[in-house]
This record gives C-alpha cells, sequence and structure tokens, in this order.
C-alpha cells in the first residue's frame, strides 16, 4: 500500500495519472479520499472506480478495459431461443437500491462482498442525482436480474449485476446494451474480464485507447439525463434474441 499515492480528502477532482497504476496488482492507482459525489464522478471521467472490502478505498484504472460495443452484442443461439419465448418484462430505475442490495449478496465460491453499505450510500445519492441507473429483469413482480452502473454524457460505466433466475443478469446486460444503442451510446464499460462477459460479445482495449475514447465520450452533454424510468417502453424481452 505504501506504493500508491493517497488521496486528499480536500481535493475530490485530483487523482494520479493512470498510467501510474500498478502492475501488480493490476491497476491499483491510489488510495484513501472518500465517496462523495464529486470524487466518483471525477474518477469514473478518467477511467477509473473504487473497489475494496475494507479501509481504505482502493482505486483502480487497469493495464486493459473489458468493453462491450452496444451496437454489436453477441447473443448464442440458445440463449436467442430461450429470449423468445420468455414473458419476463424489463425495467429501468424502479428498484435501484434493491438492484445494488442484490448485488451485493453473497455468490457462490465467492467470500463477502465489495458492495459495502457505504458504496450503497453513496451509490444511491448519484442515483438520486440522475449519474446512475439500474436496468432490470422481472417475472410478474420479482426481480429476477439487473444491473447498474454510471451515465455520463454519451458513455456508461457498468459496476455489477446479478441473476436470481437463470438467465437473469443476460436479460439485464442485453436490455442496457440496447438500451444505451438506442440512445447513442456507442461503448458500455464492464471492467475486469471474465468468460461470462466475453460469451455476448465483450472485448479488451488497452488502457490508453479506453481513456481516450471515454474521455470524448463523458464529454458529450447531450445524453439522457435524470431517472430512466419509462426509458424501455415497449423494448420486450423477445427483441433481445
Amino acid at each position: 500500500m505504501s506504493r500508491v499515492p493517497f488521496l486528499d480528502r480536500l481535493q475530490p477532482d485530483v487523482f494520479p495519472p493512470v498510467q501510474s497504476a500498478l502492475e501488480y496488482p493490476d491497476g491499483l492507482l491510489a488510495a484513501g479520499g472518500d465517496l462523495s459525489p464529486e470524487r466518483l464522478l471525477a474518477a469514473y471521467r478518467r477511467g477509473i472506480f473504487p473497489w475494496y472490502s475494507g479501509d481504505p478505498i482502493l482505486w483502480w484504472s487497469p493495464s486493459s478495459r473489458t468493453v462491450y460495443d452496444t451496437a454489436n452484442m453477441h447473443v448464442p443461439r440458445r440463449l436467442s431461443r430461450w429470449l423468445r419465448h420468455s414473458d419476463w418484462s424489463i425495467r429501468a430505475d424502479s428498484a435501484f437500491a434493491d438492484v445494488m442490495r442484490a448485488c451485493a449478496e453473497p455468490r457462490r465460491h465467492e467470500g463477502g462482498t465489495w458492495i459495502t453499505q457505504e458504496m450503497l450510500d453513496a451509490y444511491v445519492r448519484l442515483h438520486a442525482m440522475g449519474h446512475v441507473h439500474s436496468v432490470e429483469a422481472w417475472d410478474g413482480d420479482c426481480l429476477v436480474g439487473g444491473i447498474y452502473g454510471v451515465s455520463m454524457g454519451r458513455m456508461f460505466f457498468g459496476e455489477s449485476m446479478f441473476s436470481r433466475e437463470t438467465n437473469g443478469s443476460k436479460v439485464a446486460l442485453l436490455a442496457l446494451c440496447r438500451l444505451l444503442a438506442n440512445a447513442s451510446f456507442p461503448l458500455l464499460d464492464a471492467q475486469v474480464a471474465s468468460d461470462h462477459l466475453f460469451a455476448l460479445g465483450a472485448r479488451e482495449m488497452p488502457r490508453a485507447a479506453f481513456c481516450r475514447e471515454i474521455a470524448a465520450l463523458v464529454r458529450m452533454n447531450d445524453g439522457p439525463t435524470g431517472s430512466w424510468r419509462g426509458r424501455p417502453g415497449a423494448l420486450a424481452v423477445a427483441d433481445l434474441a
């Protein structure tokens, strides 16, 4: 920890340059600071995100970033057949805190959670300000999957997703990408690589290219603002196939 700088609580907009992040652990950039709205938005604007399970807060910018081109999602054949016959529905921003709490629940083969109460409170504040959104999969009145993340300009930074039923997180992710593509958001940041993400068409970008790309996207001031309630409109799960 002594190899990374500690952030000044009184300067929420100041971060070290991302190229100074450690090679091991990959992307560890800084520690400390707080989760104020100003600092969180300043971090995402630079391609930085918080990820930690205890004190201090840790800030990361990995050497490569996993992203989706929102207009070019890959839907495996078996999933496509399932989607065409699903009667689930898609909503946005209708249960934001519930989505975060579900993402924080312990998962098989994982110990604990990095979504602490402090993180929950911070992102609920950003949600109330219109910067953070959730997209949810519903089976009737039951929340079966969801994803949440940060929206800036025409860039979306995904944070976490969950499933309570098979395909729950996949439906939420596909629906989010469809909504983003329809709103001219070309990229979705998925942060760290996994086989689950690659199965739906994710690719990796070197950090420098990722930061160049998002620098322009986050400055676009014509993106949608405020709540996303009602934004899915007539979008049906079958439309995602």
